[in-house]
């Protein structure tokens, strides 16, 4: 008896080295080496102690996912090549609708979700599939989704009322979406045509809708054709300050928004613009450029929202509600997330009882797979101090939180 206990202590004592990897798992993990490795995005000040950390496990099994928003009913919204994914903020999903080309989704707060996509009409005898924007209530209910509208270019456009389809119509797409406190919907165009002299608005504006979808109007003194501090060459992207979670007091009313410019044929200096609603006493209300962030200070921050050429191809934008103002944007030709303050300032203002007095760079991101690498970054939103990125080529959707913010 005591010889067989004397063999199975041996026994043990063996597993213990030999095996305890089988047994209990390894010390080694490439996430959480990839982790740890987060501290190398600036290794040369604070953001060994403040930066972004990924949330376990990554989202999946898309298919090129495009865009990401966090719903006012708390669902997560994904768009990808088979349409519209619905999921639950553990990343369950609950629902796939299918919508042809859908490239940008969000949500008003009544619960009613547009999709941009594609539409399916006939012309002249002729079928046509033109940009459109799907407007859907009880998305993620029981007895859902219900088809309210559907905005088709150019037909939703009211200065379009009286002139005839044209073939550059072909051309044109709704490529953003901002919703404002009371519901109004802003949506973003980009095209080939800008006539001076012409009733129609030019194809790269942003355009008003009511909550029935009717157009109201459309952002007025942006430039369509040449490169400046209030153009809107290209849009890739738009975003205002109202986004959940829900609230009933405190909800910003301006009606400002922060648009991105992503045509690749011309140079332009200032591709990510904040532009600004005035009262103009002869031409009423008019937008133009927020000249405020032009001043940078490098004493404050190492990098500025209104860095010259500091983004290359930026596909999405997206503005913190909370306190903080914060911006976020993701550029796919860098594979780059980027986070400033409503400052222009790029970064996260230091610890208290610290001595660094500059902002602290948080921005992070290269080409390839890993926790802080994207392959074309498209989407991005914030939820409760999560960030969510739509990493279209790797087919994911990827979470972090700073790590001031873990609890």
């Amino acid at each position: 008896m005591n010889k067989i206990l004397s063999y199975s202590i041996i026994f043990c004592i063996s597993m213990s080295f030999s095996s305890c990897e089988f047994m209990f798992g390894t010390r080694h993990n490439d996430e959480v080496n990839d982790i740890f490795e987060q501290g190398k995005i600036d290794p040369n000040l604070a953001p060994q102690s403040v930066g972004y950390v990924p949330i376990l496990p990554i989202w999946d099994g898309f298919q090129n996912p495009v865009d990401v928003f966090v719903g006012y009913d708390e669902m997560v919204y994904v768009v990808d090549d088979n349409g519209l994914h619905i999921l639950d903020l553990k990343g369950q999903l609950h629902r796939t609708i299918k919508i042809p080309g859908a490239t940008d989704v969000i949500q008003d707060r009544r619960i009613h979700t547009y999709v941009i996509g594609k539409a399916t009409v006939e012309i002249f005898s002729q079928i046509e599939e033109l940009t459109a924007i799907y407007h859907l209530k009880n998305t993620a209910t029981a007895s859902g989704p219900e088809y309210v509208d559907t905005l088709i270019h150019p037909f939703c456009d009211a200065s379009r009322k009286i002139i005839p389809f044209r073939n550059e119509d072909r051309e044109v797409e709704f490529t953003g979406l901002a919703i404002l406190a009371d519901n109004t919907l802003y949506v973003s165009r980009k095209g080939p045509v800008y006539e001076p002299a012409s009733s129609a608005r030019p194809d790269n504006t942003v355009l008003f809708f009511n909550p029935d979808g009717e157009n109201i109007s459309y952002a007025k003194g942006l430039n369509p054709v040449t490169p400046n501090l209030k153009s809107s060459i290209g849009i890739s992207a738009l975003a205002s300050f109202v986004s959940p979670p829900q609230k009933l007091y405190g909800v910003s009313n301006s009606h400002d928004f922060i648009l991105c410019q992503a045509e690749q044929d011309q140079t332009i200096e200032f591709r990510v613009l904040w532009i600004r609603e005035y009262s103009d006493p002869d031409a009423g209300i008019q937008y133009a450029e927020n000249a405020e962030l032009l001043v940078m200070d490098p004493t404050k921050a190492d990098g500025f929202l209104y860095e010259a050429n500091k983004f290359k191809n930026p596909q999405d934008v997206f503005i913190a509600p909370d306190q903080t103002g914060y911006i976020f944007v993701v550029d796919s030709e860098t594979d780059r997330f980027y986070q400033f303050t409503n400052k222009g300032l790029e970064g996260v203002p230091p610890p208290p009882n610290t001595s660094y007095v500059k902002n602290i760079p948080v921005s992070f991101g290269e080409e390839g797979m890993g926790l802080f690498q994207f392959d074309d970054p498209m989407g991005v939103c914030y939820f409760k101090k999560m960030i969510y990125i739509a990493d279209k080529n790797n087919n994911r959707i990827v979470r972090y939180r700073l790590n001031t913010d873990l609890e």
